[in-house]
């Protein structure tokens, strides 16, 4: 996982200033469907802590002092894994804190404590493929609070009601 810094300068193309590895060691496999499983979404929750889902081990991760670390100490700290989580592939951290993902494997969103606990769940995939196809990748909270999808499966952006 690496930092990228910008330098941005009016209507100009960003340019990077530097690249800092912040974790290594994230697993990923060769997949005949998807080219490459490993880590997808990834949010900046309070406390500078970066929550990365990962695919291949249907987990989220917490890498600390992800602003300002330099140098990759191992793939961060198990945050949770399994249960509800099925393939992640979209996360965003919601303004209280929790931690929102979509599933590829089971179609459903699933919020997540920073303590690690699964606290809600609901199916989103409306596709009508077998549960979740891989259709929920995407996924965005606006500053209103409201949270958005991408469904693949439909190609279309919905609105979590």
């Amino acid at each position: 996982m690496v930092r990228i810094t910008l330098r941005e300068s009016g209507s100009r193309t960003p340019r990077p200033l530097g690249v800092n590895t912040i974790a290594t060691g994230l697993p990923e496999q060769a997949s005949a469907s998807a080219f490459v499983l490993g880590p997808t979404g990834v949010g900046l929750g309070p406390g500078d802590i970066l929550y990365v889902a990962d695919t291949a081990t249907s987990t989220i991760t917490a890498i600390r002092d992800a602003e300002f670390r330099h140098g990759g100490s191992g793939p961060g700290s198990l945050v949770t894994s399994g249960g509800a989580l099925s393939q992640p592939l979209g996360l965003a951290v919601a303004p209280g804190g929790d931690i929102l993902t979509v599933n590829g494997g089971n179609g459903k969103i699933v919020e997540t404590t920073p303590g690690g606990r699964q606290a809600a769940t609901e199916y989103l995939d409306q596709s009508g493929s077998p549960a979740g196809a891989g259709a929920l990748f995407g996924l965005s909270i606006a500053p209103s609070g409201l949270v958005y999808y991408v469904d693949d499966a439909a190609n279309t952006l919905r609105l979590l009601h």
